[in-house]
């Protein structure tokens, strides 16, 4: 089994969150995942919404730092 990860840092906003977020199973990560939505970002949960995040998530683990313009943080 693949880990699955979903990682706010990869859609910028004026919030600059930074959770990354990762499971062993896809509807596990899609529980938590919807639930950081609505409780931080203010977002409504709705089928829709968890179509989105279910399309958004990647294989793996999310790396400990985005590289922006090619330098570490």
């Amino acid at each position: 089994m693949t880990r699955k990860y979903i990682d706010c840092r990869d859609f910028p906003s004026d919030m600059n969150c930074s959770v990354a977020i990762a499971a062993d199973s896809e509807e596990e990560l899609l529980r938590v995942a919807v639930q950081h939505a609505v409780d931080v970002h203010h977002h409504t949960d709705t089928p829709e919404l968890r179509q989105q995040i279910r399309h958004l998530f990647k294989n793996g683990t999310p790396p400990e730092y985005m590289v922006m313009d090619g330098m570490p943080p």
